[in-house]
């Protein structure tokens, strides 16, 4: 897999699809709206950055720990659109696709059956859902994973990948593959162990 040769920003290559990325973000700030997700944490704190996974404010400020796993999804999202759309369609077209399913898994991530399962199978036994305005850092990091891939070596993107995966589980005991694991098939070990028993 070959860096992508980016077309200028300012040619018709690029902005349509940029445009057709703007609305997509916009539209999904309207869905989330509409299933009732907060504008921003309620708190009332100016906070762009929330630094732990145990607080009320994970998931309701701009960034948080979890920001690093939709930045992981950009390269995963690169690799697998990629490897199916290479000689059909554009790097600008299928970065707008990678925002489409990212888009798809915040409004998916903020519906009751979600953020129930959540609660239920992994540490993130008080997940109340995201603030818009996390789903749009979310969109964001995702946006910037599919960037990084598309400029560097597949081999770099892989070893970034995993070095963010393992930072991950030194750091907060969880990560993007742990946290897909524990959603579909929780396991009490793990989950003692993620909570530092």
């Amino acid at each position: 897999m070959k860096p992508a040769r980016w077309p200028r920003p300012w040619s018709g290559s690029a902005w349509r699809p940029g445009l057709a990325a703007l609305v997509l973000v916009l539209s999904t700030a309207a869905v989330l709206a509409s299933l009732g997700r907060v504008p921003w944490c309620s708190c009332g704190s100016s906070a762009l950055w929330v630094g732990g996974i145990w607080s009320e404010h994970t998931s309701q400020h701009l960034l948080d720990p979890y920001s690093f796993s939709h930045y992981q999804h950009g390269l995963l999202f690169y690799g697998f659109l990629w490897w199916c759309l290479r000689t059909r369609v554009g790097v600008w077209e299928r970065g707008v696709l990678a925002l489409l399913l990212e888009a798809g898994w915040e409004v998916l991530e903020n519906t009751p059956l979600v953020i129930d399962r959540y609660r239920a199978g992994t540490i993130s036994a008080d997940y109340m859902g995201d603030s818009i305005l996390n789903s749009m850092g979310d969109l964001a990091c995702c946006a910037a994973g599919y960037l990084t891939a598309a400029g560097i070596p597949a081999l770099a993107s892989l070893a970034l990948f995993l070095v963010i995966e393992v930072s991950m589980v030194i750091w907060l005991r969880d990560s993007l593959l742990l946290n897909v694991w524990m959603l579909l098939a929780p396991n009490q070990a793990i989950r003692t162990w993620q909570r530092g028993g």
